[in-house]
This record gives structure tokens, C-alpha cells and sequence, in this order.
């Protein structure tokens, strides 16, 4: 107990030290002991990664789970070590509505038949979400947290030991230097040659012991400052070492970030070809039930980023297949100057964006321009073909807003 009690008293003992050392700081009143430029970029850097490493993060969280509530629980289920329950998708809950439905309003009818049809591409897309969710929590959210909890937690904890460190030499430094000054003023009291023939000769002998009693104060303040500056220059060493690792951080967050970059793009590729298999899908039931309308939708899609050159439109907008690959045997070969429009059925269609022709058989096109579009027997129900002028030739359907 007592030597708990004396471990306790020295620990208050230092804390207070510290305390009056960092108040006399930050006004001013006592020097600091500076670190070198590298090792205040190095904590810069540090800094600057745990900030955006976090930003990163959650807002990661909210691309792949926008329900703020559902983030909370898992939050909560991870913290508890319990296994997050298996959530179903917005795609796979519209799928199971859209299903629901069909079966009600009859599965027979033309609504009902389309209501199984989307339902069945929606149950894709929203098993494909989940897929990208799981990897993407995985490669990039996992290695992210990861660094946040661990290694962060160790550089943060050497960081506090050093500023402690910094803080005992420093202290040590102004106790050095007030006893320094204190020996040479009793040192020069003492020097004083004394009068015995006045009332107090014995003031001579009273400086001459304070002397002696700053030389032991000053050794003792010597030997504290060398132990701290020793502990202070070890501690540092760790400190800037593992500072030094956030680049072997930054490789790891690099490799993952490609790793998030492959499963996105996996998952709007599956998307994609998802949507597009419904689309045609669609596209020949439409036909069936209304013949003689055109294959295509009349809202205007989502235009790209970017139409200004062909480089462009290709990194931003879906690939559109190309005619030779779309068009039935026969068909590719087929010379459209040849080809007559049909004696009904012409429509008007408004360009919705620029778009560049892949070869001779397509007709490129200009945003908001006007065009004649019709059908051909046999024809993909991606493509229709498109007049200007005298100038013909195939035209994507996903680029053209039809007109009444």
C-alpha cells in the first residue's frame, strides 16, 4: 500500500509538471522544443490521411447503403460481433411487388406478362447489388476500417507518449536553467569578500552554503535533462517510423481502391446487359400487341457526360452494339440507298445527343436535329432507320425522343 501510495504521488507529481510546462507554452512563457520539418510533414500527412480515409469511408457507407437506420444497425450488429442479418434489396422488394401484382391482375394479360418479365430483370439487378455491396464492403470498406481502428489507434498513442516526452524535457530544460541562475547569483553573494568586524559576519557563510547547495541542484537538473532528452529521442524514433509506414497505407488503400473499382464496374456492366435484355425483351412483346408502332420509348434518356468527340462518348455513355453485330444474316449487307421507306409508318424523331457513326451503314447525328425514322422487317429493335436529306442510315433508338 505504501509503495502504491508513493507510485501515485509521483505520477500526480509529473502530470503536474506537464500541466504547468504546457500552460507556460501556450502562453508564452517557456520555450519548446521544436521537431525537424520531415517530422511535421510526416504528421501532416498523417493527419490529412486519417481525415479523407474517414470521409472516404462514409460516404462510402451511404453509396452502398443510403438508409441511414440499416447503417445504424449494422453498425451496431458489428460492434456486438453478431452477424448482420441478411437484408433484401430495393431491386429484389419492387421485383417481389411487381410479381404480386402479375399474379393478381392476371398473369395472361399483356400487363401481367410485362409486370413478370420486369420483375424477373429487377430480381437480377437487385442480386447483383447485393453482390457488389459484399465485395465492395470487403476489398475497400474492410482494409479501410482496418486502418482507422488499428494502426491510426497505435500512431495516435505514440503521438500522446511523445508529446508527454517533449513535455518532461522541456520541463527538465527550465528547471536546468533556473537553477543555473540561482548558482550564479549565490555565487557571486559569495565571492563578496566579508567585513568580521560588522554585526552579522556569519551572512558570508550562509552564501557560501546556498552555493554549494545549487552546485547539487544544478548536477541533479543536468542528469534529469540527459534521461529526457534520451527518452525523448527514442520515442521519437518510434513515433517517425511508424509515420513513415502511412506510404506502405497509402499502397494498400491504392490496391483496394482498384479492387472497388472492379466490382463497380462488374456491377454496372451486369446492369446493363440486364436492362438491355429487357429491353428487347420488351421490345418484340410490343410489337406483338401493337403493330405497326415503332420499337422504342418515347421519353428522352439520360444523355451523357459528355458527346463532344468519339473517345468521350464512349468512356461515358453504355457501348451501343454495333449494326453489323445487331443485324440478322442478310441484313448486314443489305444497301440502304436500295432500301424504300414504307408507304406508312414514317415518323419524326428529335436527335437527343451528338452521336458519331461506327461505319458507312449508320447515320450520325447531331443533338436536336429532326430526322425521318422507320422500321424494317427483321430489324434489331435497338436501331431504326434514319433519313436526313438524301443521307441515310441506321440510327440507335436509346438516342431519339419519337414525335407524335
Amino acid at each position: 500500500m505504501d509503495f502504491n501510495m508513493k507510485k501515485l504521488a509521483s505520477d500526480a507529481g509529473i502530470f503536474f509538471t506537464r500541466a504547468v510546462q504546457f500552460t507556460e507554452e501556450k502562453f508564452g512563457q517557456a520555450e519548446k522544443t521544436e521537431l525537424d520539418a520531415h517530422f511535421e510533414n510526416l504528421l501532416a500527412r498523417a493527419d490529412s490521411t486519417k481525415n479523407w480515409t474517414e470521409k472516404i469511408l462514409r460516404q462510402t457507407e451511404v453509396l452502398l447503403q443510403p438508409n441511414p437506420s440499416a447503417r445504424v444497425e449494422e453498425f451496431l450488429y458489428e460492434k456486438l460481433d453478431r452477424k448482420v442479418p441478411s437484408r433484401v434489396t430495393n431491386g429484389e422488394l419492387l421485383a417481389q411487388y411487381m410479381a404480386e401484382a402479375a399474379s393478381e391482375l392476371g398473369p395472361t394479360t399483356p400487363y401481367g406478362k410485362t409486370l413478370i418479365k420486369v420483375s424477373e430483370a429487377e430480381k437480377r439487378l437487385g442480386a447483383a447489388e447485393r453482390d457488389f455491396i459484399h465485395t465492395a464492403s470487403v476489398s475497400f470498406l474492410t482494409p479501410l476500417r482496418n486502418f482507422l481502428e488499428g494502426d491510426w489507434k497505435t500512431i495516435s498513442k505514440e503521438r500522446r507518449l511523445l508529446q508527454n516526452r517533449r513535455l518532461d524535457l522541456d520541463a527538465c530544460k527550465a528547471r536546468l536553467k533556473r537553477a543555473k541562475a540561482a548558482e550564479a547569483k549565490a555565487t557571486c553573494e559569495g565571492d563578496t569578500v566579508p567585513d568580521f568586524q560588522e554585526t552579522r559576519p556569519r551572512n558570508y557563510i550562509l552564501s557560501a552554503s546556498a552555493s554549494a547547495l545549487w552546485n547539487d541542484e544544478v548536477d541533479k537538473a543536468e542528469q534529469e535533462l540527459r534521461v529526457a532528452q534520451t527518452e525523448f529521442d527514442r520515442q521519437a524514433e518510434v513515433t517517425r517510423l511508424l509515420l513513415e509506414g502511412i506510404s506502405s497505407t497509402h499502397v494498400n488503400h491504392l490496391r483496394c481502391l482498384h479492387e472497388f473499382v472492379k466490382s463497380q464496374t462488374t456491377y454496372y456492366a451486369q446492369c446493363y446487359r440486364h436492362m438491355l435484355d429487357l429491353q428487347k425483351q420488351l421490345g418484340s412483346s410490343q410489337g406483338a400487341i401493337f403493330p405497326g408502332t415503332f420499337v422504342g420509348t418515347t421519353e428522352p434518356a439520360s444523355p451523357p457526360l459528355s458527346s463532344t468527340s468519339p473517345t468521350t462518348t464512349a468512356a461515358t455513355m453504355p457501348v451501343v452494339p454495333s449494326v453489323a453485330s445487331l443485324a440478322p444474316p442478310g441484313e448486314a449487307s443489305l444497301c440502304l440507298e436500295e432500301v424504300a421507306p414504307p408507304a406508312s409508318g414514317t415518323r419524326k424523331a428529335r436527335v437527343l445527343y451528338d452521336y458519331e457513326a461506327a461505319d458507312s451503314s449508320e447515320l450520325a447525328l447531331l443533338a436536336d436535329e429532326l430526322i425521318t425514322v422507320y422500321s424494317l422487317p427483321g430489324m434489331d429493335p435497338d436501331w431504326l432507320i434514319g433519313e436526313r436529306g438524301n443521307k441515310k442510315g441506321k440510327v440507335p433508338v436509346t438516342y431519339l425522343e419519337l414525335l407524335s
